[in-house]
């Protein structure tokens, strides 16, 4: 849940930034939107989801909780991540953090692959999608990834959220984000450490990109200046608008990620150099501006 400027962004790389931010929001709300089960919606009247895909005997399921609960249970899940991503950091064992990385990867990958084909295909492509973007690398193979892996993550949640939880929820985000970005700076050595392991979560655009090395050159390793914003920046925001979709219809939701992906444009615009900054207090007043102006219109 950060954003750092490192050096101020060079405009295009501002704007690719913004536009992979909105890919991801809007390839979200699509995923999710084939999840909607309409026969079940149209005798009910309620919005109604599907299940998530099976591979082989294994169910996907998702946490059986009420839209009340769900508000705590994400919340502990999140405080709970953290501290052990902590423990981790400090017991500095970079393995279990890509051991846990590539089990979510994977199924959140699956879900979301699992919108288009069956549960056996989206987990094959998934744990082939998930080895070489941890193993082998590469900045395509990084962002392509990311960009379905939260509409996974929004098929698992927004079933069991509702647009006052959400806001709820975005409004604590925010507070905590300030914390522990400006406070008690945790969110940046968790930054640091993902950037040492060699795998980040969430979206990244370097200023230059790998170049093919002559066989038997000298290779002289250098730090890259990146671009990047955390996963946490592009998951909440989608899932607010997942709710809203479950409140007010598709259109209404697309209409979230604009005012949401506009206030990241102001932050990355007018941030300052060398500095890292929390993102989801400006995330979260373009989602409420954009939730406002739906549901008023």
């Amino acid at each position: 849940m950060f954003l750092t400027t490192g050096m101020k962004h060079a405009l295009p790389v501002t704007i690719f930034l913004v536009l992979l931010f909105l890919a991801a929001q809007y390839i979200g709300l699509f995923v999710l939107d084939r999840y909607i089960d309409v026969e079940k919606t149209q005798a009910t009247g309620v919005v109604e989801f599907k299940e998530l895909p099976s591979v082989g005997p294994v169910q996907i399921e998702r946490p059986k909780v009420e839209p009340q609960v769900s508000f705590w249970y994400i919340l502990a899940a999140i405080l709970i991540g953290t501290v052990l991503i902590l423990i981790i950091i400090k017991l500095n064992v970079q393995l279990l953090w890509k051991l846990w990385f590539f089990a979510a990867v994977v199924i959140t990958l699956t879900i979301a692959l699992g919108a288009f084909m069956t549960g056996w295909v989206a987990f094959v492509v998934s744990l082939v999608l998930t080895w070489f973007k941890i193993f082998r690398p590469n900045v395509y193979l990084h962002n392509f990834t990311e960009l379905l892996v939260y509409g996974g993550l929004a098929v698992i949640f927004v079933p069991i959220l509702n647009v006052p939880v959400m806001l709820l929820l975005l409004v604590v985000l925010s507070f905590y984000d300030m914390y522990a970005v400006w406070k008690s700076e945790h969110m940046i050595k968790m930054a640091k450490f993902q950037a040492q392991s060699g795998i980040f979560a969430g979206m990244l655009i370097p200023y230059e990109l790998p170049k093919t090395i002559p066989k038997g050159a000298r290779v002289v390793k250098k730090n890259v200046h990146t671009a990047v914003l955390g996963g946490g920046d592009i998951g909440f925001p989608l899932m607010f608008a997942g709710t809203v979709m479950k409140m007010l219809g598709f259109a209404s939701a697309l209409v979230i990620p604009l005012f949401a992906g506009a206030a990241l444009l102001g932050l990355l615009y007018f941030g300052q150099q060398k500095k890292f900054y929390p993102a989801m207090p400006f995330l979260t007043i373009g989602c409420v501006i954009g939730f406002l102006l739906v549901w008023l219109l």
